[in-house]
Formats: structure tokens, sequence, C-alpha cells
């Protein structure tokens, strides 16, 4: 069973083109699998019954893990399984009749215009740092980038002429996604006073933001930096996909079409991209019970 999740791995990696951190999830999901497999003295698809899996998502809930969770374990199960049987290594798919648990929609956060603006004013623009910090926050707000995009952002992907960035989401797909002009006005500065300071002698990076050591970002690197401001301003449990999800919102409450939204975020299906119409409604909502008569 080893050889053949290694196996599968290499496929979604090499064949799929599937995001790194989409990888990982599978690679952690199914090391966890294989260790119930162990326990149980199963080595083979064969010895795997639409039983096994069912003891082993119960075994995960018994140990405190969300539904969410459950259900992406499930998928990656599944999605492993099905790979099994269109390779013909075994001719049944034991999760084919187990549902993944029904899960509670929980709408995401958003911060308010004002929380925004005091979020992006933390940074001190006295320092090379705090500049630098700056541009990355109005980057992020003002295009919706992932973290993990805005960290593989290239110098040569943006395009200060006509205010546009180009960005490799989920899968390597690339998208165009326009920037404001006040995002421009903090780009042209950190590029001309700011990033080639923070280049050390012979070093050759592309990537756009850079540490103070002159090199890539790593995902925890870039949290850390945007976790400090939202400190400073009094936002707890801010995280960069907080600013994702203010960007969409904020579009679609001055008027945006989710079409739009959808092609800007990079979302594939605008069945994902609809659930900024549920928190622009919840807003509307408590609107409607702070102003009116009978609310």
């Amino acid at each position: 069973m080893e050889e053949l999740i290694a196996r599968y791995l290499q496929y979604v990696t090499v064949e799929r083109g599937l995001s790194r951190n989409t990888i990982e999830a599978y690679q952690r999901d199914l090391k966890y699998y294989l260790g119930f497999l162990k326990s149980r003295q199963i080595d083979t698809p064969g010895a795997v019954t639409e039983k096994t899996i069912f003891d082993y998502l119960v075994s995960r809930r018994q140990g405190n893990l969300q539904a969410a969770s459950i259900a992406r374990t499930l998928v990656s199960i599944r999605n492993f399984h099905r790979f099994l049987l269109q390779e013909n290594i075994f001719n049944q798919d034991p999760t084919e009749n187990l549902d993944a648990p029904k899960l509670e929609k929980h709408l995401p956060k958003t911060l308010s215009g004002a929380q925004v603006e005091t979020l992006l004013n933390q940074p001190d623009l006295t320092t090379d740092l705090g500049l630098r910090d700056r541009t990355i926050l109005e980057v992020m707000y003002a295009s919706g980038l992932r973290i993990s995009e805005i960290i593989k952002l290239a110098e040569d992907n943006i395009d200060l002429s006509v205010a546009y960035v180009r960005c490799f989401g989920k899968g390597g797909k690339e998208r165009i996604v326009p920037l404001g002009k006040t995002a421009i006005q903090f780009l042209k500065q950190y590029k001309k006073t700011v990033r080639p300071k923070m280049i050390k002698s012979g070093q050759l990076t592309k990537a756009l933001f850079i540490t103070q050591q002159g090199g890539e970002f790593s995902r925890t690197g870039l949290w850390k930096v945007i976790k400090k401001y939202g400190r400073q301003a009094k936002i707890l449990k801010l995280t960069p996909h907080l600013l994702r999800h203010s960007f969409a919102t904020h579009l679609l409450e001055h008027g945006a079409d989710l079409r739009s939204i959808q092609e800007m975020l990079g979302h594939s299906s605008i069945a994902t991209t609809q659930i900024y119409t549920s928190i622009a409604k919840e807003g509307l909502k408590r609107i409607h019970k702070k102003y009116h008569p009978r609310g």
C-alpha cells in the first residue's frame, strides 16, 4: 500500500499538476490512512472494504477531527482508490457508497472598510521594511491574491503601465487581475527605492517581494508579517485569507458582478464565489435590524 500511495502522489504531482498545498494535504491524509491500515495488518487494496474506511473515518472523528477535515480526508482516500481502479491495479472502489459528513455552512469573516484602512496604515513608511510591508498589504487587498500567489509573484508579473498583475493560482492556472492606483503607487516606490537595496550582491531572485536577506518569503514568514500588523490594528485572528474575503465582499457591496469577482479570485466554479452574496445579505440584515424602527 505504501508503494501504491507513493505512485498515486507522483501521479497527482506530475500528470494532474495540482498545487503544492493540495498535494501536501493528500500526503498528510494518506499517511494517517496508511498508519490505520497497518494497525489492521492490511497491506493490499483487496483487503480494504467499505467498513475499513468507515471505521477509519469514525476513529478520526473520535480524535476530534472536524467534519470539514473528515470530508477532505474522504476525498483524499476516494481519489486514491479511484486511481487504483483507473490504473487497473484493483477492480473495486470501496469508497463508492460512502457519503461525506454534512457540513454546517460558515460564512467567511470579512473586515469593514474602516478596519482595512486601519490595517493598511500600520506599517512605518519612514523605513524600508515598512514601505515593503505596506506595499504587500495594498497589493493583497487590491487584488485578492492568495498568500501563496503573493509569495510566487515575480517582478515581471506586474505591469505598472496598464495596472495589471499576472499570477498563477491553483493547479498553475494563470489569471490577470487589475490593480488600483494606490497599490500601483506603492509598487512603483517599492521597486524603485526598497527592493534594489534588499537584493544582496550576487543574488538572483525573481520574487517581487523579498525578505531582508534578499530571498523569497516562506508562507510562515509572510503570515507572521501580516499577523503583526493585525495585532497593531487590534484585529484579532487576522489571516491572509481574511484580506481576500474582504476584497471580494467589498467589490460585491460596491456593485461588482459575481462573474467578474469569480475571474479575479480564480475560482473554477461560480458556486464558490456565490458565498459572498450571502455575506452581503447578512450585512444588509444587520443594517435593517439596526436602523429600521421595527428591526
